[in-house]
């Protein structure tokens, strides 16, 4: 109580430090600019659900990577054998290898040593330098050499590739000229791309996964590609397809490539006024250029963009002016775009776009006022509650929760981080968990002051004594809140970041504000009795007996648990695309009067993409389609969304979002979140197992486990969709079951040491019985938190807080009922209950008796 000026002032410099920290989120544009220069100016980063915008996840294509390698690899090989050595070969291409058959096999020893020499190693930080050898050189037992890409070296390249591919696509974000986008590694061969602001995801995959190779090569001067195809392709030659349908007999040989560009602008030709793309070469590139068009004068000179010829025009004379232009079907907005990856450059590798979404900047706007709303009716309702139930001392409680929430939207801004739509719901839920602390201590002083304790040893006492379960009951959620952002994937990292500073920022607030609070008020007011709470659901001195009901209630839950396992088998589940994959496309109805979901069923049934689904969404105006996976993969999946784009485009209907998952992410996500669950029940288990004895641990992993069966039977049996937000309840819900459990678990283990003689059932009841109240006025707060969420939060978080809200009732109820009666069948045992020749005691020597 007695708090000494070092305690006062760094409690006044972090209060200080969250509110400067916070206020530039509440300033527009022009007050953030006069604010003054030595302010904070940083402010929280809206995720893409609240601001609009798009958001690509990208892969390496590992096949196209190897194909393209054997590709360069043959052309090397033939050139070197044949060109340099006089060596002739035959050459035949593998899945990841060439075999190199001699037609003079007594030069095979000439041959493999000129093979050798085209050995490279590759790096993650730079090709050709240190790294790994690429190539693995071998012989068949019938004199044919082998060379192969070595496993390691495809990763190195792969890995080069990306980091290559991160700075070609923020150069061609950087020319479209938004702001602020995030481009990131994920991993070993994927990149994160969101775009704020920029809602044309379509145009950003194009944009970003076009390779945009561009290369010249000279057409066969005499034959044809369809002759080719008939008599049989010559060596050196190759056919491609060309943008006008037909298909052009090329060179292998790339005569000149598109990394000698340095500029290509959008324009139009001056004699067709078609939309073209002009193009200026660099000095050497001007150089090869005329002299290239010099020697092959009459001859048909290809520009290949991606492996498909835009145009093969006929070389009339040389050009030496280093510049030329692309022609073909291009609109004004395609030559554009095409100037614009030119000019950034060609991507490194072929990436592949295995999840998308995007998201309308109205539907943003909506969420944030939906969930502002549900956090101001939440908050009213906690701190109206506090003050009915405790008075003075809720005052207290709440003047911490507001402060708890300054310092965790103070630390977001402070961090960068970003605030999701389930963000703002972690913040709400703990505006109702936060309050768990005080309760734990206001009830605490309540036991003290009732025991006979003086008005100050009460206060001292209850604060003292309820740090310990204060401390374990938000490690345990802490450690929820971390495997689910290490495992957890965009918004749903959002909201394990704002449940952890909530949980480390309620620690501060609940314990060392309210204190500080509490000991001004007693130095001012000096009381003689204290009267804490002013009303409560379930009165002092309650002796229910809950061992005479536990077994009933433990049979009720093995059914109970039994059956959502059971409706989980057989039944299953309404998984949404983060764990099946599709696309899912929230469309709105711009007209007068509500959607109709058949007629929208109807008329995307034509377009013939298997299963769509269709659905009422949040208000009547709002339906949500899915769309199965397509058989042809991510491609497949795109096209497949323009069509619903499209078909919808003349209908009055608006598209707010699209989310498309490709299989691979799909697959991962389920196992990631069923690790995530494991992971987090394996954590749990040590550090209950660390702060208590191993039956309370064991006590706590089955109530908690019972608690997740519950809910996720929930899930299957009601139809609500499970997606990575279920993830997400089910985590959260393990620490907010294990909050309960352990606080139930240390009284028993402090009753354990004061009541020795007790027998052990009579000691869980009077333990229950305690804590009892606690536990009914935490649930009660949590929930009035969470009925804000269901009903204002919006479409896209129902599900989540639906569960949170049925989870905690099951928790609350687990807790109470299941986890103290279980500990005697794990063999926990009280002084009372052991054999006198069993107790053991010791002298003050030590020695055993």
């Amino acid at each position: 109580m007695q708090f000494s000026p070092l305690r006062t002032a760094i409690i006044t410099i972090v209060a200080l430090f969250g509110i400067f920290m916070s206020i530039p989120n509440f300033m527009s544009k022009d007050m953030l600019a006069a604010w003054p220069s030595w302010l904070p100016k940083q402010t929280m980063v809206l995720g893409l659900d609240l601001q609009g915008g798009s958001h690509l996840l990208l892969q390496v294509n590992r096949d196209s990577i190897i194909a393209e390698r054997i590709k360069d690899l043959r052309r090397d090989v033939r050139s070197t054998l044949a060109n340099d050595n006089g060596i002739g070969n035959i050459i035949t291409v593998g899945a990841n290898s060439i075999t190199v058959e001699l037609t003079d096999p007594t030069q095979k020893d000439a041959a493999m040593a000129a093979v050798e020499k085209l050995q490279t190693n590759v790096s993650a930080a730079a090709l050709g330098v240190g790294g790994v050898p690429e190539l693995a050189f071998s012989e068949t037992p019938d004199g044919k050499i082998v060379v192969a890409l070595t496993d390691d070296g495809v990763k190195e390249r792969m890995s080069s590739l990306v980091a290559q591919s991160i700075e070609v696509i923020r150069n061609r974000i950087d020319q479209v000229g938004t702001t602020e986008p995030t481009i990131q590694r994920q991993g070993t061969d994927r990149i994160l791309v969101q775009v704020p602001g920029f809602e044309d995801s379509t145009r950003l995959k194009d944009l970003i996964s076009q390779t945009a190779r561009l290369t010249f090569h000279l057409v066969h001067p005499t034959m044809s590609a369809a002759t080719a195809e008939a008599q049989g392709i010559p060596s050196g030659y190759y056919i491609l397809p060309s943008s006008d349908g037909g298909k052009e007999l090329l060179n292998e040989n790339i005569e000149l490539g598109g990394e000698s560009l340095t500029n290509a602008q959008p324009g139009f030709d001056s004699q067709t006024s078609r939309a073209v793309v002009s193009f200026s070469f660099d000095t050497r590139g001007a150089l090869t250029f005329g002299e290239i068009t010099s020697k092959n004068v009459g001859k048909r000179f290809a520009i290949v963009l991606d492996d498909k010829v835009i145009t093969a025009p006929v070389i009339n004379g040389p050009i030496t002016g280093g510049s030329g232009q692309i022609s073909g079907n291009f609109t004004t907005a395609s030559a554009n775009d095409l100037a614009v990856l030119l000019r950034a450059g060609a991507l490194p590798a072929s990436l592949d776009v295995v999840e998308s979404r995007q998201v309308d900047a109205s539907l943003g706007a909506d969420s944030i006022k939906s969930g502002v709303t549900a956090g101001i009716i939440a908050g009213v309702l906690v701190v109206t509650f506090m003050v009915v139930a405790y008075g003075l001392f809720g005052l207290f409680a709440n003047i911490s929760l507001v402060l708890n929430v300054i310092l965790i939207i103070g630390a977001l801004s402070t961090l960068g981080a970003t605030l999701t739509l389930p963000g703002i719901a972690g913040i709400v839920l703990t505006i109702g968990m936060a309050v768990d602390a005080n309760v734990l201590i206001y009830e605490r002083i309540r036991e003290e002051q009732n025991s006979g304790k003086s008005v100050l040893a009460s206060i001292n006492a209850g604060f003292q004594r309820a740090w310990g379960t204060i401390v374990d009951s938000h490690l345990t959620q802490l450690i929820a809140a971390v495997v689910l952002y290490f495992l957890g994937s965009g918004p749903v990292q959002g909201f394990a970041v704002t449940l952890a500073l909530g949980i480390l920022t309620s620690l501060f607030t609940a314990y060392t504000v309210t204190l500080f609070f509490v000991g001004i008020w007693f130095r001012a007011r000096r009381p003689k009795t204290l009267r804490i709470q002013h009303f409560r659901f379930i009165p002092d001195g309650t002796k229910i007996n809950f061992m005479k009901i536990s077994k009933t209630v433990i049979i009720l839950s093995i059914v109970l648990t039994f059956i959502s396992i059971g409706s989980a088998v057989f039944k299953g589940f309404n998984f949404g695309i983060d764990f099946k994959g599709g696309s899912a496309i929230e469309v709105q109805h711009t007209a007068d009067g509500p959607a109709d979901p058949a007629l929208l069923r109807e008329l995307l049934d034509k377009l013939n993409l298997g299963e769509i689904q269709v659905q009422g969404f949040g208000t009547p105006q709002d339906v949500l389609v899915r769309v199965e996976m397509q058989p042809g993969g991510d491609a497949a999946q795109g096209v497949a969304v323009e069509k619903v784009r499209t078909a919808l485009a003349g209908e009055n209907y608006t598209i707010r979002r699209t989310e498309t998952v490709g299989p691979s992410v799909s697959g991962e996500l389920t196992l990631h979140g069923t690790i995530a669950v494991l992971v987090a029940l394996g954590a749990i288990l040590c550090y209950v197992w660390f702060r208590f004895e191993w039956q309370f641990a064991l006590a706590a992993i089955t109530t908690t486990t019972h608690d997740v069966i519950m809910t996720i039977g929930l899930f299957s049996i009601t139809g609500i969709e499970f997606n990575l937000s279920s993830i997400a309840a089910v985590l959260t819900l393990v620490g907010l079951s294990l909050n309960e459990t352990v606080v139930i678990s240390d009284r028993i283990r402090e009753n354990l040491r004061k009541y020795k003689k007790m027998p052990l059932p009579e000691l869980i009841n009077l333990s229950i019985n305690q804590t009892i109240v606690r536990t009914s006025l935490t649930a009660f707060t949590i929930f009035l938190a969470l009925f804000p969420l269901v009903f204002f939060g919006g479409e896209a978080i129902r599900g989540f807080v639906i569960a949170m809200t049925f989870g905690v009732f099951v928790g609350t109820y687990s807790s109470i009922i299941v986890g103290g009666p279980i500990l005697i069948f794990f063999g926990l045992k009280s002084r009372a209950d052991v054999p006198a020749d069993k107790v053991v005691v010791k002298r003050a020597d030590g020695a055993a008796v």
